[in-house]
């Protein structure tokens, strides 16, 4: 387990940050936030991120993200990337992976980045 994956995977149900207005982020919050920010920062991983989040089962077996213009070993090294940042689940179901975002990522995400009520108005 790498020095990342052990913080990831020590966060509490809804991980990280209040939103950038709200305060400053600790030294912690800032390295998960980076972390998750740069897994999406590669477009490749943005696309597999984006095709597990928007998936009408909530999940997405590999062989249905797969297409996304790289081989199978890099696809498995860019999901192994977003495992690692927090941003995916994975299960294995017999030979096939399925991969999910967890709900209180995307919200921990949607928050980081609203601002608050003071700084929206």
């Amino acid at each position: 387990m790498s020095k990342l994956q052990g913080k990831v995977a020590a966060l509490p149900a809804a991980p990280c940050c209040p939103a950038l207005t709200e305060r400053e982020l600790t030294a912690q919050e800032a390295e998960l936030t980076a972390a998750m920010f740069k897994a999406l920062g590669d477009p490749v991983r943005l696309r597999l991120f984006s095709k597990v989040a928007s998936h009408p089962d909530n999940e997405a077996c590999v062989c249905d993200i797969a297409d996304v213009g790289v081989s199978q070993p890099t696809v498995s090294h860019h999901l192994k990337k977003l495992k690692e940042a927090g941003l995916l689940v994975s299960e294995r179901r017999g030979t096939w992976v399925y991969y999910r975002v967890e709900a209180s990522v995307l919200a921990a995400m949607g928050r980081l980045l609203t601002p608050t009520p003071a700084e929206a108005a």
